[in-house]
């Protein structure tokens, strides 16, 4: 009968969703405080590429975290995990740390990390082992490195999550995504804390060059710091970054009991798919901007009640047209009134972790009540009928904020995120 009580009581408290914690590796630096840093002061993360790679390597520029993984981590860390893994690892550690480090059930706490291409170097570098030395000089890690689930299992092990380990993969996404089935989790009360983000790290020349080959990536490496220019007419390509970025959620009712720092609520999540085409998104925006307005019905708010909008904007020609087109469907008129920012002007694209830094950003926008500026945006684009930020952070009313994530397949996800006031909380603003 306790048993029973127990669990109507917590059905019936799985309304609200929190934000108790985040973490962020990016180009910008390895922590939360230096991306918001860099982000407000108008700081590109893009560098010049300075590894030993082919001469005929198309594009050199991107996005490294400036971190020493191998002091980070432990030596079987180090030894068993790819690049990928390690970031999402450490980011997800900084999250906990920041939500608290909540006392948790081991059995119900659960993980959710994606990633659209997973432990990419592991999987060039044996290959590349193999062709040169036979079969003998494959990793016995090789496997557990290379797999897309990795990341999520190395976070799972790293903080004894038993509730679930879930690693969505759609593209650029992915992070987005794997927030919002951290949301649906805790509504559908499958556990009490979830640690969901995504993590990328493909920085290697296949698959540069191979975004090179479709067109999808910009080329200007003479400028580093101007080639990512999300909504301006000469934008020609997204730049790749690496990173990570993870968020700890909870239902507000136990975080209440607790006593923890709020951070932002969850308050909606929508996710769409085009169906139009396997790279290119609807030229119309349709499925976006199904996706924002499922996220706004889920927050229980109308188009006039968005206060500022976080872009997937990647500086591609055609996806920021169709993006500003999704924005505009969405919120009709209001969208006159309401701050776009695109911020891989100076992060860079992290693909599959692009989503859930971008989410945790915009937490922090609206904590802030400041909207990071547009990079690089000198002429915009005419068809582009939205109030992009520029040159500096722009002041934010208090309200609710969407974070856009779209993928390759015509994956659509939008969250939305909106303050809680400290004092409902009994302290202090943090």
């Amino acid at each position: 009968m306790a048993t029973r009580a127990r669990n109507a009581t917590r059905k019936a408290d799985c309304g609200a969703v929190v934000v108790t914690g985040v973490g962020a590796l990016s180009p910008m630096g390895a922590s939360v405080e230096a991306l918001w840093a860099a982000l407000l002061d108008g700081r590109s993360g893009i560098r010049s590429l300075e590894e030993d790679w082919p001469s005929d390597i198309p594009v050199r520029i991107g996005g490294r975290v400036p971190i020493d993984i191998e002091a980070a981590l432990s030596a079987e860390q180090n030894r068993s995990q790819d690049r990928v893994q390690q970031l999402a690892v450490l980011a997800a550690r900084q999250a906990w740390t920041d939500a608290g480090s909540p006392e948790v059930d081991p059995d119900r706490l659960a993980v959710v990390v994606g990633s659209a291409i997973g432990g990419v170097q592991t999987l060039l570098a044996q290959h590349d082992a193999m062709r040169e030395g036979g079969a003998r000089k494959l990793s016995p890690f090789a496997i557990p490195k290379l797999i897309p689930n990795g990341p999520a299992a190395a976070v799972g092990l790293d903080l004894g999550a038993r509730a679930g380990v879930h690693t969505p993969v759609s593209a650029c996404a992915s992070g987005a995504e794997a927030i919002a089935l951290g949301f649906d989790l805790l509504r559908a009360d499958r556990a009490d804390v979830v640690v969901c983000g995504g993590a990328e790290a493909s920085l290697h020349p296949l698959p540069m060059s191979a975004f090179a080959a479709m067109r999808a990536v910009s080329r200007r490496s003479c400028a580093p710091a101007e080639a990512s220019c999300p909504f301006d007419k000469k934008r020609d390509g997204f730049v790749m970054g690496e990173g990570s970025g993870m968020v700890v959620l909870e239902r507000a009712s136990d975080v209440r009991r607790r006593a923890a720092r709020v951070r932002a609520e969850l308050a909606g999540a929508g996710l769409s798919a085009d169906s139009h085409h396997l790279v290119q998104p609807d030229p119309v925006g349709d499925g976006a901007a199904r996706a924002m307005t499922a996220a706004m019905r889920g927050a229980g708010i109308g188009p006039g009640e968005v206060v500022h909008v976080n872009a997937h904007g990647t500086s591609t020609p055609r996806g920021d047209l169709a993006e500003a087109r999704a924005i505009r469907r969405a919120l009709g008129a209001a969208a006159d009134s309401v701050p776009v920012s695109a911020t891989k002007s100076m992060t860079g694209h992290l693909l599959g972790a692009a989503g859930a830094l971008e989410a945790v950003i915009t937490v922090l926008s609206i904590s802030a009540l400041l909207a990071p500026p547009t990079l690089n945006l000198e002429d915009q684009d005419d068809d582009v009928d939205l109030d992009v930020v520029r040159w500096t952070p722009r002041p934010l009313r208090s309200g609710t904020a969407l974070s856009n994530s779209f993928g390759f397949g015509g994956h659509n996800v939008s969250l939305a995120l909106r303050p809680v006031a400290a004092l409902a909380w009994g302290q202090n603003a943090a």
